[in-house]
């Protein structure tokens, strides 16, 4: 059952907010639901330092080809702190508004941060697969919680990420010698099959495409190079 949106956490007190990650925790599915994937999203926000505008973005691409199909910008207010493990308060109201201008969602989205690889499983990747009930993996550029073992120099080097004596995700090394990302599970995904799906989204750079051009669409944005609103793009990655 789709969960009912709340379009911004900027009254919700950290204590609160602890509650509630607390509660959807036990809400979270890692049974892999979506198995012939065709599209595949990825999320991310940018915004100018100490404003509470933040500019949000979610790509969609062609699976596993990594086509850019079309992308949606909004530019919204928060008030929510940014606070390392309350990362979904502050973004996913803006990304939901994203979402929401998507005429045909993708079979799967990955969010620049962590899945269950936090201290209560409830990274901005789980939150926002709860809310729009639709399968969801975090790939992050930093480690939040877990442990794992040193993984190989070479490129698709592989390393289980544990927390509580249990294989939550792994850290993925994307270029040779250069720093891995950490890959989990949102929601509606299993830890195995985030892997597999995050490593079909590799080319040549450090970030996986998804949240690479979300990233890259949010910053144009964010400058005045880009507009708001939904945006289809040809084969070539240029607009109609």
């Amino acid at each position: 059952m789709k969960e009912e949106i709340m379009l911004n956490y900027d009254d919700t007190s950290l204590v609160e907010a602890t509650e509630i990650q607390n509660e959807m925790r036990h809400r979270v599915s890692l049974v892999t639901e979506t198995r012939n994937i065709t599209t595949i999203a990825g999320g991310d926000i940018s915004h100018n330092k100490d404003t509470d505008t933040v500019f949000a973005g979610i790509v969609v691409l062609s699976y596993p080809d990594m086509q850019l199909l079309s992308y949606s910008l909004v530019v919204a207010e928060t008030k929510f702190p940014y606070v390392p493990q309350y990362l979904g308060f502050r973004e996913v109201p803006p990304l939901l508004l994203a979402w929401e201008q998507l005429p045909q969602k993708p079979d799967l989205v990955v969010l620049d941060g962590q899945g269950v690889t936090h201290p209560r499983r409830m990274g901005i990747a789980s939150h926002f697969g709860l809310l729009t009930d639709h399968p969801s993996i975090g790939c992050a550029k930093n480690m939040l919680f877990g442990n794992y073992n040193p993984l190989g120099l070479d490129k698709m080097s592989t390393s289980p990420i544990s927390s509580y004596n249990e294989i939550m995700g792994y850290a993925l090394r994307t270029k040779a010698g250069v720093k891995p990302v950490y890959i989990s599970p949102g929601h509606k995904v299993s830890v195995k099959d985030s892997l597999s799906i995050m490593e079909k989204c590799v080319l040549k750079h450090r970030i996986p495409e998804p949240t690479r051009l979300a990233h890259e669409k949010v910053n144009l944005f964010r400058v005045g190079k880009l507009k708001a609103g939904y945006h289809v793009t040809d084969v070539q990655g240029s607009l109609f």
